[in-house]
């Protein structure tokens, strides 16, 4: 059932109103979520092992798996299934849109696949972040690894670029990568030290968006390598994901500030309390509806739209 909404007083930046859905008890962990090609959110509970999937105004259905394998980041395939990474079991996992279940062990063990995302070859693309590799699955489930030129850089989220590769985040080694279509490997470092980026998207302008946990910052790579760093109104907020709307502007979840948050391609940020206490927000997505979605780890999706 929706929960409270909640609508930002403040004056000087965008009202929204905050709409929340609770999905699950607060033990099944709520993780990350994106728009289905049958125009359903489709999200992961990483503690209980499953995939749930809401229409917005829908009733909530979730489909069973392994309860260890620890379902993490999800995405849509060029297949017209979901595709989806198995932290703990260490696995790539596929779910048609009426709820078949696949998955694909992967060649390294203890590997840790985390982000995964689409890429324009018709592969979809995922990080191992206990292995230090990027990987690529096609649809048939044949696996190909590429090592990373760095050790224990912790691969976080990965999106495909404007510009025919994917990029990602590296976590430990303070940078972000881009592997292309032939699998070669270009590291970017941040100017913020140790700023520990983790999410990471892009947008239709050819930029890339980042999130750096450590540091509180959003960071934002042009087309032509010039990187900007937005600090946030609250260093200590924790930023985790990033996911771009369709006028460019970036949103952001604040997994330490319990908030989300938006900067415009120019620069003007704006945060926003969510109405759930210690919510621990994760993934951001736009959903079909054509507002911001964002997972709550207490059991919740919530919803954010212009007031």
């Amino acid at each position: 059932m929706s929960g409270p909404q909640f609508q930002s007083q403040s004056q000087s930046k965008p009202q929204f109103t905050l709409d929340v859905r609770t999905v699950s008890d607060g033990e099944a962990g709520p993780y990350a979520l994106t728009t289905g090609p049958d125009g359903a959110l489709w999200f992961t509970l990483v503690h209980a092992g499953r995939i749930g999937r809401l229409v917005p105004g829908g009733e909530v259905t979730s489909h069973r798996l392994d309860p260890a394998s620890g379902p993490t980041v999800i995405t849509p395939g060029p297949d017209g299934a979901l595709w989806f990474t198995e932290y703990r079991a260490h696995r790539i996992g596929r779910i048609t849109t009426d709820g078949a279940v696949s998955g694909f062990a992967l060649p390294t063990p203890e590997c840790g696949p985390f982000g995964i995302a689409a890429g324009p070859d018709g592969a979809l693309w995922f990080t191992e972040t206990a292995a230090d590799r990027i990987g690529r699955i096609t649809v048939d489930g044949d696996v190909t690894e590429f090592p990373l030129p760095v050790a224990g850089a912790f691969p976080s989220a990965i999106a495909a670029g404007g510009d025919g590769g994917m990029w990602f985040a590296l976590n430990q080694a303070n940078a972000l990568g881009r592997i292309g279509m032939d699998g070669a490997v270009e590291l970017h470092p941040l100017p913020t030290p140790d700023a520990a980026p983790v999410g990471v998207a892009a947008g239709p302008d050819g930029a890339v968006w980042f999130v750096e946990i450590a540091a509180g910052q959003v960071g934002r790579r042009t087309p032509d390598g010039k990187i900007t760093e937005f600090p946030l109104p609250d260093r200590a907020a924790r930023p985790h994901a990033v996911t771009v709307a369709d006028d460019g502007t970036a949103w952001f979840t604040e997994w330490g500030g319990n908030r989300v948050g938006s900067v415009t391609p120019n620069g003007a940020v704006a945060t926003y309390d969510l109405p759930v206490p210690r919510s621990e927000p994760h993934g951001i997505a736009v959903g079909p509806d054509g507002a911001l979605w964002a997972a709550l780890e207490t059991g919740d999706l919530v919803r954010v739209a212009p007031a």
